[in-house]
């Protein structure tokens, strides 16, 4: 498995898929070809069908900049390896193509290349490591906690890396919680997260318990679809999940920063043994390897921030899969809103609730961390692809409605 540092990127939204990524595929080629005459890039399959919405080609055009760049849609066409393929060509004076490469944006920001697609040469965890019942037995047999694994095995400044990420986590929350207005994009969308944290401040009773954290993952979530800072967990369609269920833990339990960097440590593990064995791309298995690979990520550090074993992490992290499989991607327009944004303060209760279930538990139970992580790879695979983000069926048809 790769660096935490890959998963928990820091850049701007709306999509890590379709604007992180291709952003970054773009850099990467005027880097290798800074002198052509001109270029274009050709997006294929979800990058296409949904590109504008996500702001892909302004994302590309900015790295640009005044060069010469032509944006072709190709909406029928798919590459064989992923769904997010985008293929950029330079042009000498005379018209002659002097480079042509294709960039596949697998989720969570990473792009690979045909020559890359199956390397694993940047992993820094031993293969052993690179599944959860593995993982349970050398904490077992180490006493050790699932975040130590990570200091053992990250270079010596991924503290201060965690701490730089929360940072951001945070002022993405307390930005979001102040902004008001109606989001860009076409969905007429006003924001909420100010008026339900104005609110969720005086909602008393068993029903406010958890109104707040649903203000803080909506004023994440909100930030993102406005294109603002955020960090990628493990996607920016997800990104309001995690620093919901902490911002909320740490504000109600008075908990301290360094536990919420070990936190933030434990729910890194959980994302990458998902990337490295199933998917967090939406393009490739469908809500369920955002949203839900969120919620396991998020009921696993609360779980850890209130005293939780091994195993009891391992159950809630489960859960947060388990009941989020077959979940679609459905984009309304294209844009990270509908349902994207809801979907994200939901999965912060459901985060939350999934810490309180594996607690009263003695984390035994039927289904394994890895075997949800199989059955969420092979329902991903099985969703026809109008439901993988390609804005072309379920929810997202209803947008004639508006």
């Amino acid at each position: 498995m790769q660096s935490l540092r890959e998963l928990y990127r820091i850049g701007y939204g709306p999509s890590s898929s379709h604007t992180m990524g291709p952003r970054f595929a773009a850099k990467q080629f005027l880097e290798e070809n800074p002198d052509a005459d001109r270029y274009t890039c050709s997006l294929y399959g979800s990058l296409a069908l949904t590109g504008k919405g996500h702001l892909t080609d302004k994302a590309i055009q900015q790295e640009f900049g005044q060069r010469k760049l032509e944006i072709i849609w190709k909406y029928n066409e798919f590459k064989p390896k992923h769904s997010n393929a985008l293929e950029f060509c330079a042009f000498d004076l005379s018209g002659k193509k002097t480079a042509e490469k294709t960039y596949y944006s697998t989720g969570g920001g990473k792009v690979v290349t045909d020559e890359n697609f199956d390397t694993k040469s940047s992993d820094i965890y031993p293969s052993l490591l690179t599944r959860m019942d593995k993982i349970l037995l050398y904490c077992e047999k180490e006493g050790v906690q699932i975040w130590e694994i990570c200091l053992k095995y990250e270079d010596d400044a991924i503290m201060d890396y965690m701490k730089e990420v929360w940072t951001v986590m945070k002022e993405s929350i307390l930005r979001g919680i102040e902004a008001e207005g109606v989001l860009q994009g076409g969905l007429k969308l006003a924001r909420k997260a100010c008026n339900y944290h104005s609110k969720a401040c005086d909602f008393s009773g068993p029903l406010g318990s958890t109104s707040k954290a649903i203000s803080y993952a909506l004023a994440v979530a909100e930030e993102n679809a406005g294109g603002g800072m955020i960090v990628t967990a493990p996607t920016c369609g997800s990104c309001g999940v995690l620093p919901g269920v902490l911002h909320f833990l740490q504000k109600s339990y008075n908990i301290s920063d360094t536990k919420i960097y070990r936190a933030l440590l434990t729910a890194g593990m959980i994302g990458n043994l998902v990337k490295q064995n199933g998917s967090i791309s939406g393009a490739e298995v469908g809500c369920q390897g955002e949203i839900g690979v969120a919620c396991a990520m998020a009921g696993a550090a609360a779980t850890q921030l209130l005293g939780g074993t091994v195993y009891e992490i391992e159950y809630a992290a489960e859960m947060g899969l388990e009941h989020h499989l077959g979940l679609t991607c459905d984009p309304m327009m294209g844009l990270v809103q509908i349902p994207c944004i809801e979907r994200n303060a939901m999965a912060t209760t459901r985060a939350l609730n999934h810490a309180a279930y594996a607690l009263l538990s003695d984390g035994r139970h039927r289904i394994t961390f890895d075997e949800v992580v199989a059955v969420m790879m092979e329902t991903g695979e099985a969703l026809p692809y109008i439901y993988r983000e390609t804005a072309q069926g379920g929810l997202a048809t209803v947008t004639s409605r508006i």
